[in-house]
């Protein structure tokens, strides 16, 4: 009889912490109160600031070409404004990988790439639509397309390509 209520008990609060906590892939809408990078906001959601990482794209580091305008471009479209974040899933760091609906109905991630501040992001995106707009933005040199070859974040990001830019700059 013990172990029947208790197991009833545990079972009622699981029940009440599942509608406490909202589910994955649930839309919700929220303020944006910080800008990371060109492709990582925080949005206020359940009264916290949950970091949202752009699902499909890869904007410059913030120390590498472009970085900044990538970052001046996310903000001058969202910060302060209420978005709809599309949860799409969880990246390996944890954050929240979305879609972000402007009050508009644009798609932040697809400004971003057809204004040429983002690589579509294909190792995690098969999004043909986002392809398109790469492909676009680059016959169009718009963004960091003006440059002859653009370093792309991942490539960016790895060691020895951060250690063989350092040196051409020192030149």
């Amino acid at each position: 009889m013990a172990k029947r209520r208790a197991g009833s008990v545990v079972g009622l609060a699981i029940a009440l912490l599942m509608l406490a906590v909202p589910s994955a892939g649930e839309d919700f809408q929220g303020k944006v109160v910080r800008i990371v990078d060109g492709d990582t906001i925080e949005v206020l959601h359940s009264v916290r600031a949950e970091r949202i990482r752009l699902h499909g794209v890869d904007a410059p580091e913030k120390s590498q070409a472009f970085g900044s305008r990538a970052r001046q471009f996310t903000a001058g479209l969202v910060f302060g404004r209420i978005v709809t974040v599309r949860e799409k899933g969880r990246d390996r760091y944890g954050r929240t990988l979305a879609e972000i609906a402007l009050p508009d109905g644009r798609i932040l991630n697809r400004e971003l790439v057809a204004n040429g501040f983002a690589w579509h992001y294909k190792r995690y995106s098969s999004d043909l639509g986002l392809a398109r707009l790469e492909e676009s933005a680059r016959a169009q040199r718009r963004g960091l397309w003006v440059d002859a070859h653009p370093v792309a974040p991942w490539e960016f990001r790895r060691p020895e390509t951060q250690k063989k830019q350092g040196a051409a700059i020192r030149r």
